[in-house]
């Protein structure tokens, strides 16, 4: 991982002289991206077209664009079955590993170089160059470092898709990871001509009518375990099918999960198809949720992480519990 400011002056150097040099790139977020990988993906994409190359953007199966994401200038985005191989260069955003690109991880491999641009603790330094800062509040804040350095054009589609990002992973520049330098890169995107109003109301004032129902039946199945100060529920595929709304429009729920004044760590556990959960942990600051997803195969951040379970989501909380009691230990 990328760590003293030396050396990822050197990395992001290394990045933008890959990628100058490139004529096909190719950029992948995370499967089931959020925010930060949409944004820093898509950003960097649409500015290397803007530069001349021949770019592309996209993240692996399911390829469902979520609605919140669709006000984004999307010229460069391809679904993932379009996605090329043999690229001059393959663009990895926000993934902590190659196997979060998911169906696209040979695409990314096919390519002659591939570039890592990540903010995780966890990520396993693939690549040709790693572009990582676990201390940047987005892969969207380092992107923006990596654009800068090239020289390419940042108008106000690309400062969107960047701010997107940034806007996402910092909770509005409200957690923890949001320094000094993250701020002067809002207001540097900002002068670019971004609408912070619109990409607000986009992101977090709006949603469809049949989400008020999920939230209902996520939260009245929620449990405290006041011991461990841990709230947890699920959300199930019968949930959505109830309220005809996809997974996609479910983002915020573990935002509201996490609002118990009782408890510190919040878990979500989404049981979509049987035998298999994805949990999403946020923590208050005290306990370190990246370092239980890990013993799953998960990662993230110390206060946002996630993982993947085979199982019900009652063998899901009793494991989470069990790694969380060695911390309050």
């Amino acid at each position: 991982m990328t760590s003293k400011k030396s050396d990822l002056e050197a990395a992001i150097d290394a990045a933008a002289r890959i990628l100058d040099s490139a004529t096909t790139i190719g950029t992948l977020g995370h499967i089931g991206p959020d925010g930060d990988a949409i944004g820093s993906s898509w950003g960097v994409a649409l500015s290397a077209h803007k530069a001349g190359k021949t770019a592309v953007a996209s993240f692996g199966e399911p390829f469902v664009i979520p609605r919140h994401f669709e006000f984004l200038n999307q010229e460069v985005v391809v679904p993932a079955k379009e996605f090329p191989e043999g690229l001059d260069v393959v663009v990895s955003c926000d993934s902590a590993s190659a196997e979060r690109l998911g169906s696209l991880a040979g695409a990314a491999t096919s390519a002659k170089k591939i570039v890592v641009i990540d903010h995780h603790v966890t990520n396993t330094g693939f690549g040709d160059v790693a572009v990582v800062a676990a201390d940047a509040s987005s892969t969207a804040e380092l992107a923006y470092r990596v654009l800068q350095r090239l020289g390419w054009p940042i108008d106000a589609d690309v400062a969107t898709c960047l701010w997107t990002g940034v806007v996402s992973d910092t909770g509005r520049f409200q957690y923890s990871n949001t320094s000094p330098e993250t701020l002067r890169v809002a207001a540097e995107l900002l002068e670019y001509g971004v609408a912070s109003d619109v990409v607000g109301q986009e992101l977090y004032e709006r949603a469809p009518f049949g989400y008020f129902g999920v939230v209902s039946a996520v939260l009245g199945r929620a449990e405290l375990d006041a011991d461990l100060q841990l709230v947890s529920t699920a959300l199930f595929q019968e949930d959505l099918d109830s309220a005809d709304i996809t997974y996609e429009e479910t983002d915020g729920l573990i935002d509201l999960v996490r609002l118990a004044d009782e408890s510190d760590v919040a878990l979500l556990m989404k049981s979509l198809e049987p035998g298999s959960v994805m949990a999403s942990l946020r923590s208050r600051g005290t306990i370190d949720v990246a370092a239980i997803a890990r013993e799953f195969g998960g990662g993230g951040h110390h206060n946002a992480s996630g993982f993947s379970f085979d199982g019900v989501p009652e063998d899901a909380l009793a494991a989470v519990k069990a790694e969380l009691a060695k911390q309050r230990r």
